[in-house]
């Protein structure tokens, strides 16, 4: 065990004011007070600038304005000291006790604190930046206006740790524990969250711009007007976490998992990856969310709770207009899948509801049941019109739902368009009543994009309800 220069040792117990000055005459003496003795001791304003104090027991001492700048504290017994305004630039403290220790406005920064014990210490107005906090225990510590910038937390615990006003912009969270934290008004832009415990913490009004909190476990977090804006939170756990008036343009939530997730008076247009959300059950979206944020994913809207019906009327309710487009049901052979998916997407983008079964029936429904319900549930059916769809008992049979649904309404409900020339030599059964009794949009030519574009604007326009159907 290395033991203290005892002549240092003696001196230094005289009184600070005559180490100093022993200090001042011979600026270049290495002084070694390893293991030392001192608890309790007054030792305000001493000069112990890059000593080493490896293993020394401080515990409950009186440093408020000391010098130890470039000291050697590992494993150091600081707990309960008193080290206001003390100067600690590139301290090491690895693995020191520094529990219930009083840090306020103490100069850390650049400082080694790496498995260090900060639980309940006070560091309000401390300087940190650029502080190697990583694996320390921080948990109930108080950081309130701290300035953590560029410092590395990895896998620390703060958990319960007041962090309020806070700075750590750049700083390295990822994988730390802020289980209840208290993270209100911090600035946390640029930083690493990767994976972070933020269990039930409070980040309300935080700053997180550009903050990546992917993987991170946000559940029963309070991110009430947090600003979040560009941030990650792909893969992160967003379960009963409250967003309501957060700032998140541009943040990507992308395979978030969303289950009681709170979304109120949030602008959720320019939000990342929505129809990649995960959810495990129904989330919480209001008006001003939904008038804020215009049209987005139906699947995200599907997604937290909301029926197929509501989301129809989505449009005239926030803007007082009548709905845009009419709905569809597309009927087609599985032949002409790859132009039925096109269509589909296109329709979709343009704002249209569309139904077909690969994509939209559930697995385990009944085909010819849940299909009945889809067509008789949408205003029109899109029928694609082919070689294949003329000859399918499949597509005959949805064609026979929607003239009975047109029979019922007296309203016109089967648009048809083609692929190719076979139903316009057609004469008898149903392929041929459309024929003679229909205006059929040419597809002929769908490969070639133009073509394509002329014919889809066409019916675009088609869809579109007549002003005197919604008067």
């Amino acid at each position: 065990m290395v033991m203290a220069n005892e002549e240092q040792l003696a001196l230094l117990k005289q009184g600070v004011q005559s180490w100093n000055a022993w200090r001042k005459k011979i600026p270049g003496k290495k002084i070694d007070l390893s293991g030392a003795v001192l608890q309790g001791a007054n030792l305000k304003g001493a000069n112990l600038k890059g000593a080493v104090l490896q293993g020394v027991n401080l515990k409950g001492a009186k440093l408020r304005y000391a010098h130890l700048s470039h000291a050697d504290l590992d494993s150091a017994n600081l707990s309960d000291a008193y080290l206001r305004y003390a100067y600690l630039h590139r301290v090491f403290l690895r693995y020191a006790d520094l529990s219930e220790a009083n840090l306020c406005d103490t100069h850390l920064n650049e400082a080694n604190l790496s498995g260090a014990n900060l639980s309940r210490a006070v560091l309000r107005y401390a300087d940190l930046s650029g502080a190697d906090l990583s694996d320390a225990d921080l948990s109930g510590a108080v950081l309130h206006d701290a300035v953590l910038n560029n410092a590395v937390l990895r896998d620390a615990n703060l958990s319960e740790a007041n962090l309020s006003g806070a700075v750590l912009h750049d700083a390295d969270l990822g994988d730390a524990v802020l289980t209840s934290a208290n993270l209100s008004g911090t600035n946390l832009s640029d930083a690493i969250l990767s994976g972070t415990i933020l269990r039930d913490a409070i980040l309300r009004g935080a700053i997180l711009h550009m903050a990546n909190l992917s993987g991170a476990d946000l559940s029963d977090a309070d991110l009430r007007d947090a600003d979040l804006c560009d941030g990650v939170l792909t893969d992160a756990n967003l379960y009963m976490a409250d967003f309501s008036g957060a700032n998140l343009r541009h943040a990507d939530i992308c395979n978030a998992v969303l289950i009681e997730t709170v979304f109120a008076d949030v602008d959720l247009g320019k939000v990342k990856g929505l129809a990649e959300c995960l959810h495990h059950g129904p989330s919480t979206i209001d008006y001003r969310t939904l008038a804020r944020s215009g049209q987005l994913p139906e699947s995200f809207l599907r997604g937290i709770g909301l029926s197929n019906t509501f989301i129809d009327y989505i449009p005239s309710l926030l803007t007082n207009q009548p709905i845009q487009f009419y709905s569809c049901f597309i009927s087609y052979s599985h032949q002409d899948e790859e132009f039925a998916k096109r269509l589909h997407a296109d329709l979709q983008d343009k704002g249209v509801r569309c139904w077909y079964a690969p994509e939209d029936l559930p697995i385990g429904a009944k085909m010819r049941v849940d299909i009945d319900q889809a067509i008789r549930k949408h205003d029109k059916l899109l029928l694609i019109l082919s070689e294949h769809s003329v000859n399918s008992q499949w597509v005959e049979s949805e064609v026979e739902s929607a003239l009975e649904k047109e029979r019922q309404s007296n309203k016109l409900v089967l648009f048809p368009v083609r692929l190719d020339d076979t139903v316009m030599t057609s004469s008898d059964g149903w392929a041929g009543l459309i024929k003679r009794s229909r205006n059929i949009g040419n597809f002929c030519n769908w490969k070639d994009y133009d073509a394509y574009q002329q014919v889809f604007e066409r019916l675009l326009r088609d869809l579109k309800p007549a002003l005197t159907e919604q008067a």
